[in-house]
């Protein structure tokens, strides 16, 4: 199973640099010289890209793949999510930090039991964490905070939703 790692915000200099959008809590690991990712572009075609060196700059960082050598081939690139095999993925060691694809797909339900939905995405905010639920049709964003989210149980196949009032109703 793939999750997204980052995403190519713009080309970045003349020789293929690319501004990444991290969205991995270890991008020292998933873009160190040599890692492997895919690139699937927005049509749904992917294509395998090297490492060959990554820094950090502006909140992002700036990466140079072995297969991108020109301004022309980066913008190419721009929008693409980029992504890695879960399998590579290190076991978290703090109980409180989930992966994004561990927790798509997950039962939302109230602490009474009642089921008010599915975990469709990790929403990555500048503010925090969003919950996106698929409610019947709708989605509904949740701060994922301990406050509105005090239960995260993957084995059990579901997060326990504690929502303010009104949180459930907006949607739209």
């Amino acid at each position: 199973m793939d999750v997204v790692v980052g995403r190519v915000a713009k080309a970045h200099g003349v020789r293929g640099e690319l501004a990444v959008d991290i969205r991995t809590d270890s991008p020292e690991e998933r873009f160190r010289d040599g890692a492997t990712v895919t690139a699937r572009f927005r049509d749904g075609t992917t294509r395998p890209l090297t490492v060959a060196a990554a820094r950090p700059h502006s909140g992002r960082l700036l990466v140079t793949f072995e297969q991108v050598v020109t301004r022309e081939a980066a913008e190419a690139l721009r929008g693409a999510l980029l992504l890695a095999d879960t399998a590579d993925l290190p076991p978290s060691d703090d109980p409180d930090e989930f992966y994004d694809h561990e927790l798509e797909g997950l039962r939302a339900e109230l602490s009474d039991g009642e089921v008010i939905g599915t975990v469709t995405e990790v929403v990555h905010a500048p503010h925090g964490e969003l919950l996106a639920l698929d409610r019947d049709g709708r989605t509904v964003l949740v701060p994922f905070v301990q406050a509105i989210v005090p239960v995260v149980d993957v084995k059990g196949g579901r997060v326990v939703v504690d929502p303010p009032e009104g949180l459930l109703d907006d949607a739209g």
